[in-house]
Parts: structure tokens; sequence; C-alpha cells
């Protein structure tokens, strides 16, 4: 079971929405890679927010996603699509499910 995770919060700025979206859908190519990362998902709350959470077994695996090319592309393109840097919450998972 997947004991830890992230969440994160984005807001993208005006004008740059689409933008926003289309990093997220791109980034899980470079999420596909990370085996540790067991669940990953990016989605929208509204117009200009969006979010990402992720799963992981062991806080080796979170570490490593954490010091990974998704992260690495926020920092670079950071200052173009965010209103606000990203805040970037580790969590501690209760329970899940997930498929075998």
């Amino acid at each position: 079971m997947p004991a830890y995770g992230f969440f994160v919060e984005l807001e993208a700025k005006p004008g740059k929405e689409d933008d926003v979206a289309q990093f997220l859908v791109d980034a899980k190519a470079l999420v596909d890679a990370e085996p540790g990362t067991l669940a990953w998902f990016s989605f929208r709350l509204g117009p200009s927010s969006f979010r990402i959470f992720d799963a992981f077994e062991t806080e080796e695996d979170r570490e490593a996603h954490y010091q990974g090319k998704v992260r690495q592309q926020i920092e670079l393109r950071g200052a173009e699509l965010f209103s606000t840097p990203p805040t970037i919450t580790p969590v501690d998972l209760l329970a899940s499910k997930l498929p075998r």
C-alpha cells in the first residue's frame, strides 16, 4: 500500500490556463518513466486552478520523484506559467485503493 504522497497546488497566470493544462498532460510521460511513482493524477479545479496528487510506497520513492523531471520542468517553466510558486505538500496516506 502506498504510504507517502504529494499534493501540489498550481495556479495559472492569466492567459496561460491552456498552457498549464498541456504542461500537465505532457508531464505524464515523465512520470511514466518513474518506477517508484505508484499513482499520479493531475486535474483542474477551475479555470486557472490545477492540482497534482501522487503516491509512493517508500519515502525514497517520494524523494526521487521530488527531485525528478516533473519538478525540474515546474522550476524551469514556473515563471512563465504560474501566478504564484506551486505549493508542494508532502502527505502521509492513511488508506488507498489501487488496481492490482
